[in-house]
């Protein structure tokens, strides 16, 4: 295996690692159903992929369906956004209450024009937001997001490191449930449907 190759492949593998790990850390730091709905999420002023000004405010009175990522991920981020694509469609015309939300924790990557491109990969009603670094950091604080870059000398592009949670918000922009990593579309939507 060329020198180059391997160096990827290692780095890749280092952050899917470091990935699970963050996503089991978050599984045990995060509440679980308890009807508290207080302690993730909260305000956010971010840009959307047509560079448009988002806040929260803007998206109540719809379920949200969050997801923090960003668009160069090799595996784990494209494969969640898929899972939420599909599970909203799912839903049939309960799907249309639902609109699936991804914010970066790569900002200094991820451009609108970036995002716009990315977004037309995944659901057709998918708000894509980017914003400063300190943005993007508020809105990750707020969500309990864990990140950081990961630079290897040998890499090209560096990874970043996060965790890896699908949240599920009520209109009110208040905190119902969350999904881990591996949840299954039809599984993420018949619970969905519970709450709706």
């Amino acid at each position: 295996m060329p020198k180059s190759l391997a160096a990827r492949l290692s780095l890749i593998l280092s952050a899917v690692a470091a990935v699970a790990v963050l996503a089991l850390v978050a599984w045990f730091y995060f509440p679980r159903d308890d009807g508290a709905g207080s302690a993730i999420g909260g305000p956010f002023n971010l840009v959307d992929q047509h560079g448009r000004a988002v806040s929260d405010a803007d998206l109540r009175g719809q379920y949200l369906l969050v997801y923090f990522g960003y668009t160069y991920c090799p595996d784990v981020c494209p494969t969640e956004l898929q899972t939420m694509s599909r599970a909203i469609d799912l839903l049939g015309e309960e799907g249309e209450k639902v609109t699936p939300v991804f914010i970066t924790v790569d900002p200094e990557r991820d451009t609108v024009e970036q995002l716009a491109a990315y977004a037309e990969h995944f659901h057709p009603r998918l708000v894509a937001l980017t914003g400063t670094a300190e943005q993007v950091a508020a809105a990750a604080k707020a969500y309990r997001v864990i990140y950081r870059k990961v630079e290897d000398e040998s890499a090209a592009e560096y990874l970043m490191d996060h965790s890896s949670i699908v949240y599920l918000m009520d209109p009110k922009g208040r905190f119902v449930t969350h999904f881990g990593g591996g949840t299954g579309p039809e599984k993420m939507a018949e619970r969905i449907r519970g709450y709706l």
